[in-house]
């Protein structure tokens, strides 16, 4: 009975400790300036995602070099709806980088994303969803730009994490307790929430609330389900190896407009994205190195790598021969 009781006790204590809510940062867009190349930046260095790989032999040297994009802020998308994409509209709706002013209250000298959409002035709801300009890989590792312009994986990567971690991607994650967002309001009546993708490719959308306030404000979500109580909570034992850890990664941002407001151009700055959450998995000190005898999950992971860069890359591609066939006023 004694050692029941101690096994009972030593459960609800590794459960408590499992239910220490972390926090992370999902994205920040003061990271994704515009920093290369150095003479005419339009990508951010630290998310160059090089897709080149995916292209057939029918390209030179030279078009491969520019087969690259990255999460720099004036590569995001912003598509309207359906109902709402009229040529147009759709052509003035974008992103830009903007940088708070020096002196101010908050994020004084940081760099923000700038978002503009121009909504149908029709009686009907709309919305406008912010994207990044690709899928944000999970499993895509950490490169470096050489002086000459290659792209290469350092030899001491192994441990070091994924390229995109803290870049939209938040790995080992559990219960989602909460998730808060640091927005610039211009008193427009518009909706705004956060989409989420899960290791499963199952979505879930965030509503945040309203933008119908001046200046920065912190928009927060707390999971309703969220149980705080650890004896309320249904115990199960899972098994720990092989299981690849559960993460989240940002699908996109939507901007909601009801059918009652006026429509026309709408403007917002945003900062950032945070989380906090369960872990999924606690990094203890195991007598056996499962994955150094099997290496299963290293075998799962490269699985997914693979599969995230051909359907990434496929998709850069086509969007690369299309720029090629388009009117070049500069030439």
């Amino acid at each position: 009975m004694r050692r029941l009781f101690i096994l009972v006790v030593s459960l609800l204590i590794l459960v408590s400790f499992a239910a220490v809510s972390n926090e992370a940062t999902l994205i920040d867009f003061s990271q994704l300036i515009a920093d290369w190349p150095l003479d005419n930046p339009n990508n951010n260095e630290a998310t160059i995602f090089d897709y080149s790989e995916q292209a057939g032999t029918g390209f030179s040297e030279e078009e491969r070099l520019m087969m690259r994009s990255s999460l720099a802020i004036e590569n995001w998308e912003v598509v309207l709806a359906p109902s709402s994409r009229y040529v147009q509209l759709q052509a003035d709706t974008r992103t830009r980088q903007a940088f708070v002013r020096e002196g101010a209250t908050r994020y004084a000298g940081e760099g923000v994303m700038g978002v503009r959409v121009n909504f149908p002035m029709g009686r009907f709801n709309s919305w406008a969803l912010i994207q990044p300009p690709f899928e944000i890989p999970a499993y895509e590792d950490r490169t470096v730009i050489q002086a000459d312009g290659t792209i290469v994986t350092p030899a001491d990567e192994e441990g070091l994490g994924r390229k995109f971690d803290g870049y939209g991607v938040v790995k080992n994650i559990g219960t989602l307790r909460s998730l808060s967002m640091n927005v610039h309001g211009l008193n427009f009546p518009h909706g705004i929430s956060v989409i989420l993708q899960d290791e499963n490719f199952r979505e879930q959308e965030i509503f945040l609330g309203y933008l119908d306030f001046d200046g920065w404000r912190t928009l927060e979500w707390r999971n309703p389900n969220y149980i705080t109580e650890v004896r309320q909570r249904d115990l199960r034992p899972a098994p720990l190896y092989p299981n690849l850890a559960p993460m989240r990664k940002l699908v996109g941002i939507r901007i909601y407009r009801d059918a009652e407001v006026t429509g026309g151009d709408f403007i917002s700055y945003l900062k950032d994205i945070n989380v906090t959450y369960d872990l999924a998995v606690l990094e203890l000190e195991r007598d056996i190195d499962d994955e150094a005898v099997w290496g299963i999950l290293q075998q799962r992971e490269a699985a997914r790598r693979r599969a995230e860069m051909q359907r990434v890359g496929n998709v850069q591609i086509l969007r690369f021969l299309e720029q090629q066939r388009m009117y070049d006023e500069d030439n």
